[in-house]
């Protein structure tokens, strides 16, 4: 490896050759031949130990970045799509390490200040740096950077590189620092995902080379579908059952197995990118286009539950959704808290803390799951709240198409992101959804909403600031 200039686009290529022909070898002593070649520093700096194996070796070759972009072009961007539990955390995580390291592969020298990015602060502090494959994980002991929290810093004393972990739900905290390189976390997720994703590109202005790694589950928001459909753009992608080696059984049995082949599992497990149900009630292009960043001043709030039959284990979600109206009868979804397995005190105890952090004027109540044990459960927890039951009486297509048509007519705004909801909404048709699972959290939003702009008008209402 000497004797001319090597670039990490060439160090790449022959380290993909290497990875190539050792798993090609059928015997250890060919892998010591193939090996003879290199020097023991090298070999040590690649293969790791038996503990800890070096990653330029045991990552699957979707989780190194490719030589180039789809273009052909040297790339600054690369995308990793992957499916839940694909090993996109780890992919980002050892690509900084290599960054701050040097590895060769990757960079001609270390970086030395790098943006790390999530959906919200615990987000980049619970999953990329203190998560089981975040960066506090992967590090040896001697090379471990050190993360303070007060400061929002990560430093690595052996280099003195420093990452700054910065939220997706705050764009201006990115207006004015500097970087290298970047590692942006769950894209798909983020609240003002425009704005934060153009500050990041404006900070990214130090060194020779400034690059930056995304690592997401795809959701059609515009940024994903520019980022896929830009060739400068390097792509690769990795499906959960990759990294099935990784994973716990029960994990595998119970989702993969249950959501395999439906439309959110080609999302969630499979990485894909999956365009609009043509028989939906709502397109993404509609939901963004009810996008708002805040509610104005609201008459009144209600939060809506439609509670599952059991809290046993893959029974239905519990669906949270609140909503307030303002004094031109548009709606502005607030929260979506919906959540599974959740036994009836602790889904009670979620939306009535809720309530009252909102102030709201409603809580309505779907009866007809458990009849008014749901209202009763509630009564116990919070005996104040002001309860509205409703029952269904029409089927959930039905009783969603009036509110999609408020969607349509620009009535109902969204105050902030719900992707979960979102996704509902949008794979939500005659039949239900695709995966035949139960549109609880858009049951509850159709609950809120019907009480609000579709039900009758309260004598005086009061008039809030949310």
């Amino acid at each position: 490896m000497t004797g001319r200039i090597w670039t990490p686009e060439r160090h790449l290529a022959w380290l993909t050759s290497l990875r190539a022909r050792l798993s090609a070898s059928t015997s250890e002593s060919e892998k010591e031949a193939i090996w003879g070649a290199y020097s023991p520093r090298l070999r040590r700096y690649l293969e790791g130990t038996r503990r800890a194996p070096g990653w330029a070796l045991s990552a699957r070759t979707d989780q190194l970045p490719p030589e180039r972009a789809r273009d052909g072009t040297d790339w600054t961007i690369w995308l990793v799509l992957g499916g839940r539990g694909a090993g996109k955390t780890r992919t980002g995580a050892e690509w900084v390490r290599g960054m701050v390291m040097g590895a060769p592969w990757l960079t001609r020298r270390r970086v030395g200040k790098i943006a790390l990015v999530g959906e919200t602060f615990a987000d980049v502090r619970d999953v990329m740096i203190d998560g089981p494959s975040g960066l506090l994980a992967i590090h040896s002991k001697r090379e471990r950077p050190i993360w303070t929290a007060t400061r929002r810093r990560l430093e690595w004393p052996a280099t003195g590189a420093v990452a700054l972990a910065f939220s997706a739900e705050d764009p201006e905290a990115l207006r004015g620092p500097q970087f290298e390189a970047a590692w942006a976390d769950e894209v798909g997720k983020w609240r003002h995902a425009d704005a934060t994703w153009d500050q990041l590109q404006f900070g990214l202005r130090l060194g020779e080379r400034p690059r930056e790694v995304v690592t997401t589950t795809p959701r059609t928001i515009p940024l994903v579908k520019r980022l896929l459909g830009d060739e400068r753009v390097a792509l690769t992608r990795a499906s959960t059952d990759a990294n099935r080696a990784n994973l716990a059984p029960s994990f595998l049995q119970a989702v993969v197995d249950r959501y395999a082949g439906t439309r959110l599992g080609r999302q969630e497990l499979d990485g894909e990118l999956i365009d609009d149900r043509p028989d939906a009630l709502w397109t993404r292009d509609g939901i963004e286009a009810a996008r708002e960043e805040h509610a104005p001043a609201l008459r009144r709030i209600a939060v809506a539950i439609d509670p599952p039959a059991t809290s046993r284990k893959g029974a239905d979600a519990c669906g949270i959704v609140a909503a307030g109206i303002d004094a031109a009868g548009v709606c502005h979804v607030l929260a979506d808290e919906s959540g599974e397995g959740m036994r009836p005190e602790v889904w009670a105890s979620k939306a009535t803390m809720l309530y009252r952090r909102l102030e709201a004027d409603a809580l309505v109540v779907e009866v007809n799951q458990g009849g008014e044990m749901a209202a009763a459960v509630i009564r116990e927890v919070d005996p104040g709240c002001a309860i509205v039951s409703v029952r269904a009486t029409r089927g959930k297509h039905m009783r969603a198409e009036p509110v999609a048509v408020l969607y349509a007519q620009g009535r109902v705004k969204h105050a902030g992101t719900f992707p979960a909801l979102e996704d509902e909404m949008a794979d939500f048709g005659p039949e239900g959804l695709s995966g035949g699972r139960s549109p609880d959290r858009l049951d509850a939003l159709v609950w809120a909403i019907t009480h609000l702009a579709l039900g009758p008008k309260p004598a005086s209402p009061r008039v809030r600031i949310v």
